[in-house]
């Protein structure tokens, strides 16, 4: 596959109607110092013109991971994505890792992984929108973090092999899981491991929910397994250690609808009158973190 002519291919994005004039945004922005700081909320505090920064941040709209804070100015993200991270956070070593985080939105979770001081962080997301508020947050913080605009699909013929890619909350949008799993496993180097979430539903048989036409009001929401069937997929795909991290039950102090994105969110997936199960009438939204390593050592 020739990904310098797909990049090339891509990069055409920008320049889309919808997407020129945010882009404009970018190139407008102040170039000013900074100090930046990683917590739960990624922070950049300088020396701005708040209002135009606020109206700027507004255009980039919606905003669904973070949150992020610059200036006076706090994005109040759909997604409190520090609640994914620090569950994920004891079970990770990046340092001097390359790191790969395929579905990377605006890259709010590599932001948080410069801490740990990794080799290289490479973010898989073909979304222009979300590579502009990347562009955004990056213009502050100034890291080496790489965003492509490409998917899952061209992980396995990346220019490098990494040695921790992040896969969250991608799966269940694939209508192949066992191929998609099979192209992570083919981008990991030797001893390399994959941190995954999907969501899953209770059982123990080795089984999974197809939904008719969506999930939770989610279209591309094609299958559901229990965890015996997740790691079905995932032996399948030729992973020789499939290990559970943690399971949780998604809230609405986790997800929810704020002045900084448009449409619905969490509140309005679920049944009115259940909060156990979806509009459709599905189990609610739960999920499942796995480490899966590639070869045993």
């Amino acid at each position: 596959m020739d990904l310098k002519a797909l990049r090339k291919e891509r990069e055409k994005w920008m320049t889309w109607k919808n997407i020129a004039p945010l882009r404009k945004v970018i190139d407008d922005l102040e170039d000013v110092a900074a100090k930046v700081s990683l917590g739960d909320v990624v922070t950049i505090d300088a020396n701005l013109d708040d209002e135009k920064l606020f109206r700027d941040a507004k255009t980039l709209m919606p905003w669904r991971k973070g949150p992020f804070k610059i200036g006076t100015t706090f994005i109040d993200t759909e997604w409190q994505s520090n609640i994914k991270y620090n569950l994920l956070r004891p079970h990770f070593d990046l340092k001097n890792k390359r790191v790969a985080d395929i579905g990377c939105n605006n890259a709010y979770y590599m932001f948080r992984m410069l801490e740990d001081k990794p080799k290289s962080l490479v973010g898989f997301d073909p979304s222009p929108l979300y590579k502009t508020q990347f562009d955004f947050i990056n213009h502050f913080v100034k890291s080496d973090i790489v965003y492509e605009l490409l998917g899952v699909e061209h992980v396995e013929f990346y220019e490098e092999k990494f040695d921790i890619i992040f896969c969250l909350g991608v799966l269940y949008h694939r209508s192949d899981p066992v191929a998609m799993l099979k192209q992570l496993y083919k981008g990991l180097d030797k001893q390399g491991e994959v941190i995954l979430d999907t969501f899953y539903i209770k059982g123990e048989s080795e089984i999974c929910l197809c939904p008719k036409s969506s999930y939770s009001k989610i279209p591309n929401i094609y299958f559901v397994p229990t965890i015996p069937a997740l790691k079905n997929w995932c032996l399948r795909a030729g992973f020789k250690s499939f290990e559970v991290l943690e399971t949780s039950i998604t809230e609405s102090n986790e997800q929810r609808k704020t002045q900084w994105i448009e449409g619905q969110s969490l509140e309005d997936f679920l049944d009115p009158n259940d909060s156990s199960k979806t509009v459709e009438g599905y189990p609610a939204p739960a999920r499942v973190y796995v480490k899966l390593i590639k070869d045993k050592k």
